[in-house]
């Protein structure tokens, strides 16, 4: 079954590393790639852009509103993601916690729609 990795961290902490820190958590994540395509569950994934590049985006009544950043204000923000293929939500959430980000975040897991009958 696919389940969707959601990587959800304060972007600020982030932004505020020095550039070794950076490179270091950017290798974390490369292994943990390089990892999970061996075992054969990873399909895809990809970081985002910080939430001064969003936009939301809202039809009300016929029209479109349009804001800038994010819908909700929260400590923590989506940025990036992981498409997996696991046998079960155990499997799911054992990939989860692999994720660099679970140490000081949140990876939300989420089983994708199959078929119907879901």
């Amino acid at each position: 079954m696919r389940y969707l990795l959601m990587i959800c961290t304060d972007e600020s902490a982030t932004a505020a590393l020095a550039p070794e820190e950076g490179a270091a958590v950017l290798a974390e994540y490369t292994a943990f790639g390089e990892e999970m395509a061996r075992r054969g569950v990873l399909l895809g994934g990809e970081r985002i852009r910080p939430t001064s590049d969003a936009r939301t985006v809202r039809v009300r009544d016929g029209g479109v509103l349009v804001a800038d950043g994010p819908f909700a204000e929260t400590k923590e923000q989506f940025g990036g993601y992981y498409l997996v293929d696991c046998k079960d939500a155990d499997e799911a959430v054992e990939v989860a916690s692999r994720i660099p980000g679970a140490r000081h975040g949140t990876i939300e897991v989420r089983p994708i729609w199959e078929g119907a009958a879901d």
